[in-house]
């Protein structure tokens, strides 16, 4: 007879003693100090958190589809709009080994910097992200090990796709309760990192107070054409980002109010300003953080790049008419951290608060569920990722395969809206998605640059 060192319950039963003490990731071994020596994780973790098939007794396997036929196998790895959508909307969900490279999990220059750098980082009086000499930030996850949850989002907002310059072309398209198609957008989001650079850094100079520019353009339809935005994000994450936006109808630049961030960007849409990364608003302006538990669950972390695709595009499924649902992979996380805040600087917010779960591994979010003023589930932000390689070619970031996101499904969970998009190659416009291309400043992120995009 084989006797297994770790019961079934052992990873459990471990989660839920570290997550009372705020202990870091892994279950065997630490975590990120098995990275740091071997660049995988297979050490930190027993069987039943690497292979899905142990972890549910052999009722899944990659290769799987998950259906509402077999959905209750996994249903404490989703969250529950997830897990919603499965069971009654007709979506499926594609399983794939567990990435135990990590290299696969990041762009390689984030990665090397967050290795170099672990242990430099610590948080200020103000709870701002300093390095040991008390000036900004140098680059990488400032707290691979996260123990709290100001620490873990310290890591998504302070550079959210994690280059030092990003310019992402993005389809968009919103589906109605009734599975129509309402509304298709074509739109370009950019970041340009002020600080925490890894090129060229660590700081661009005379922008050593700010932490971003970050802007977004839509160019298509003709009669959104134009409608463009621009953050200018402040280092100090008390602090409230400027926010400028161009309509052709007013023909002009004008400053929005802040709470302006919980509104949708566009008719049809269901995307805030606040969604991004699951951190579009400073850190600090949130608060009450709370970890309420550590768990693995399905997120989709890789294998989500449609480079056969010419424009990036993948296939649709579920819903009332076959068009709600992107085709997507998810593979089991063996370690999330479960978090809760609420929206502390923000009085008539909509939001009462959010619930995000953070892959241990690479920091970066795999569920994302905001709850309205009463209480209730509001809407589901749950993004994709992947290393930009598959059978139809690879992407390149310099000397190595590209890492960013693939897609995004944001459902409004009570109107049973959903807006889904992609990162395509190109857009209405001619832009293209590329990542650490040089300044995109000038062309993009300036009052005179969004009010030139919408003429």
């Amino acid at each position: 007879m084989h006797i297994k060192k770790y019961d079934f319950d052992y990873s459990r039963r471990a989660f839920m003693g570290k997550a009372a003490i705020g202990a870091a990731a892994g279950v065997l071994a630490p975590l990120w100090p098995t990275i740091a020596k071997s660049g995988e994780i297979t050490k930190a973790y027993p069987e039943e958190l690497l292979h899905i098939e142990a972890y549910t007794k052999g009722k899944v396997k990659p290769g799987d589809v998950i259906t509402a036929d077999n959905v209750e196998a996994v249903k404490d790895l989703l969250d529950p709009i997830a897990y919603t959508q499965v069971k009654t909307m007709g979506r499926r969900i594609n399983i794939v080994e567990t990435t135990t490279d990590v290299t696969k999990l990041f762009p390689h220059e984030y990665l090397e910097a967050t290795l170099a750098n672990n242990g430099k980082a610590k948080l200020d009086a103000k709870g701002n992200v300093v390095n040991a000499d008390g000036k900004p930030w140098i680059g990488g996850n400032p707290f691979p090990e996260a123990k709290t949850g100001a620490e873990a989002f310290a890591n998504l907002t302070l550079s959210w796709g994690r280059h030092d310059q990003s310019l992402y072309a993005i389809r968009d398209w919103d589906i109605s309760p009734e599975g129509d198609l309402s509304y298709q957008y074509d739109f370009v989001w950019a970041e340009q990192n002020t600080v925490a650079l890894l090129k060229d850094g660590p700081y661009w100079a005379g922008h050593e107070d700010k932490l971003r520019y970050q802007s977004v353009w839509f160019t298509a339809p003709n009669d959104t054409k134009g409608t463009s935005f621009l953050n200018i994000w402040p280092y100090d994450q008390t602090q409230f980002p400027e926010l400028y936006g161009y309509l052709p109808a007013f023909k002009r630049v004008r400053n929005f109010p802040t709470n302006q961030r919980f509104e949708p960007l566009v008719p049809g849409i269901t995307i805030f300003l606040s969604d991004a990364w699951a951190a579009g608003d400073p850190f600090l302006t949130w608060g009450n953080y709370k970890i309420t538990g550590r768990k693995p669950m399905l997120g989709a972390v890789s294998g989500n790049f449609m480079g056969g695709d010419p424009n990036w595009e993948r296939k649709v499924h579920g819903g009332p008419n076959g068009q709600t649902f992107f085709d997507t992979y998810m593979e089991l996380v063996p370690e999330t951290i479960v978090i809760e805040c609420e929206p502390v600087g923000y009085p008539r917010a909509p939001v009462s608060k959010k619930v995000v779960a953070i892959d241990t591994r690479n920091m970066m979010f795999v569920s994302y569920i905001t709850h309205d003023r009463r209480g209730e589930m509001w809407k589901s932000f749950e993004p994709a990722f992947s290393q930009y390689s598959s059978p139809g070619g690879t992407v390149m970031d310099g000397g190595h395969p590209a890492w960013s996101w693939t897609h995004v499904h944001s459902h409004d969970i009570q109107t049973n809206r959903m807006s889904r998009f992609i990162q395509a190659k190109k857009v209405t416009g001619g832009y293209e998605s590329a990542w650490n291309q040089g300044s995109i400043y000038d062309q993009y992120m300036t009052l005179q640059a969004i009010g030139r995009l919408g003429g």
